[in-house]
């Protein structure tokens, strides 16, 4: 079914090049009589459609479909096919030899070009695999670990040591969930062919949402909030987006070091609704901010003790929807210290009875 729109795109390209050159090569004919140019301008008219379609046949056709336009109107007798003159022979046999050449070449270019995309997805993936392995061992070690001595030596050990190993199962088991949300987050937004459910969300509500379940997570940190007055509703998939703020709320508990103030604030411009979560913190190393949506840096960064995070995953996870929404996301350090992460979303306007 994906293929069907592709054939109809490539065959409007190729009836509108095919146009174009006729036209072009009728006002040569009529207002120059520059007849030695007209053959050229159906070869370019040839070519570029062999270079903005996939694959020969569409090269070929507007490469067959020029030789009998020209023969059959541009050249003596007018409208009649006549390849006995040698003149004309040869002008049509360059004209299908050159689009096939150009197909060829063409073709050749863009499976290059698709295969190069595929090798940077495939390091990607690769990449993310190392930072996700490196991310899930000491967790699952804990836990193992812990509930190996609750079960081979649980009576012996006081109620205080078994509260405090079950503590530390309930936190890594936590953090191994988040971390399959923001899995399970990438597996529906990566790939060319994503496609988001948009539905219409109201602002306030989201972010109520979203504030409780990273309450639930950080019940001990504060966010202040400010929103606009108006009514305010967006087109998005709700659940993505909650996750993108929740990572993102998440990442400054856990890097911003030092911080007391974790702000969310969401602003109005004409058509966008512009988020913006900024802390008071340590903010991002100069050498961390080029890829820090990527998730590159994660394993070599991860901190050695209990106060782990998902921050670089969850970061990856964050532009991968933000994009799939076709909105923008940046980081950037504040002026008076902290960091501020932007990313814009697409607004819609609220009917009059609303």
């Amino acid at each position: 079914m994906k293929k069907i729109p592709r054939l109809l795109t490539d065959a409007a390209i190729t009836v509108a090049l095919l146009t174009a050159c006729f036209v072009l090569c009728l006002l040569i004919q009529t207002v120059s009589g520059a007849h030695a140019l007209i053959p050229a301008v159906f070869i370019l008219g040839a070519f570029l459609t062999a270079l903005s379609t996939d694959g020969y046949i569409c090269g070929m056709i507007s490469a067959l479909a020029s030789v009998f336009l020209f023969e059959f109107v541009f050249e003596l007798p007018y409208f009649r096919l006549n390849f006995t003159v040698t003149d004309n022979l040869v002008t049509s046999v360059i004209m299908i030899v050159i689009a096939c050449i150009t197909c060829t070449l063409t073709t050749k270019i863009k499976k290059q070009e698709a295969l190069k995309s595929q090798s940077e997805m495939e390091k990607m993936r690769a990449d993310l695999l190392r930072a996700v392995s490196h991310d899930l061992r000491t967790p699952l070690t804990t836990i193992y670990g812990a509930s190996s001595a609750l079960l081979e030596n649980g009576s012996g050990l006081s109620g205080v040591q078994k509260q405090k190993m079950l503590q530390s199962i309930r936190e890594d088991a936590a953090w191994l969930t988040r971390m399959v949300e923001n899995l399970l987050s990438i597996t529906r937004v990566d790939g060319a062919n994503v496609r988001i459910i948009k539905t219409s969300t109201v602002l306030d509500e989201f972010l109520d949402a979203a504030l409780i379940r990273f309450h639930k997570r950080c019940p001990e940190q504060e966010v202040a909030v400010d929103l606009p007055d108006e009514f305010i509703t967006i087109q998005m998939d709700a659940l993505l987006i909650e996750q993108v703020v929740i990572n993102i709320l998440e990442n400054a508990v856990c890097h911003a070091e030092g911080m007391t103030i974790l702000c969310l604030k969401v602003s109005v411009l004409p058509g966008k609704a512009v988020f913006e979560i900024s802390d008071n913190g340590c903010g991002i190393a100069k050498e961390k901010l080029r890829n820090l949506f990527t998730g590159y840096y994660q394993a070599e960064n991860l901190p050695s003790d209990n106060k782990r995070s998902n921050a670089g995953i969850g970061l990856s996870v964050c532009a991968a929807i933000i994009r799939a929404h076709g909105g923008t996301i940046t980081a950037e350090n504040r002026k008076n210290g902290g960091a501020v992460f932007r990313f814009i979303l697409d607004t819609e306007e609220a009917p009059d009875e609303q």
